[in-house]
């Protein structure tokens, strides 16, 4: 066997020990991780909603189109 066949199975032998390693690592590492999820499910708090029309009275009356008009009696004094 030649030196070049050597280094070949030398170097394929490296590869394959460092591929083996990865895969073992990574699955020791997700198995560890699925271990720990857990689902929670939160109690969601139900906010207070602002009142409908029909609970208040409905809309307030309308305004008159016109606005009104100011009149000296009117007028506060100082």
């Amino acid at each position: 066997m030649s030196a070049t066949w050597v280094d070949f199975f030398i170097m394929a032998g490296v590869f394959v020990l460092i591929a083996v390693g990865a895969l073992i690592w990574v699955f020791y590492f997700r198995k560890r991780r699925r271990k720990r999820r857990h689902k929670h499910r939160h109690e969601r708090r139900r906010r207070a909603v602002n009142p409908t029309l029909a609970q208040t009275g409905g809309l307030p009356p309308t305004r008159p189109s016109e606005p009104p008009s100011v009149t000296p009696s009117q007028t506060p004094q100082p």
